[in-house]
């Protein structure tokens, strides 16, 4: 089984987890869209909340 599949399954077991991976990704880009227009400050937190998606995606590909 490939990681996409198991993140999938894991995913599909878990929807509470999944809309945070997600939503946290969401944030991340929004902050990085609006940086032209608030400065340099959003961009550490679109970092941050894209740290968490990616964290999040890693771990629900290699949990079994």
């Amino acid at each position: 089984m490939t990681y996409i599949q198991r993140a999938e399954k894991y995913f599909s077991k878990h929807p509470m987890f999944n809309s945070a991976v997600h939503v946290s990704g969401g944030i991340a880009i929004g902050l990085l869209l609006t940086y032209p227009f608030a400065g340099p400050h959003p961009v550490r937190w679109a970092f941050v909340f894209g740290v968490l998606a990616l964290l999040g995606h890693i771990y629900a590909a290699t949990n079994k």
